[in-house]
């Protein structure tokens, strides 16, 4: 089974998933800017993308797991470039 990491700080959470795994499954130009990118990943923002990909391993059958990891003061990934559908 897949275990994705979920980052979260005191204000929000993001789940990391490899850019190519949002390609395999159809949704990377479903997600939107409120997500975030670096080094090939993707940042799901918890309140809008991280469903989109859910529903989407629901679809495929796909189970996964998390693994939490909490942050004190701001996530990193908050530094990184946003999520843009378009460039991709």
């Amino acid at each position: 089974m897949t275990v994705y990491k979920f980052f979260s700080d005191a204000g929000h959470g993001w789940l990391e998933v490899p850019l190519t795994e949002l390609q395999r499954l159809g949704i990377d130009k479903d997600i939107s800017s409120y997500s975030y990118t670096h080094n090939g990943l993707v940042y799901l923002e918890e309140d809008c993308d991280y469903s989109v990909f859910i529903d989407a391993k629901a679809k495929a059958d796909e189970s996964f797991d998390c693994e939490d990891i909490s942050i004190d003061g701001d996530a990193p990934c908050r530094g990184y470039p946003r999520y843009n559908p378009s460039s991709i």
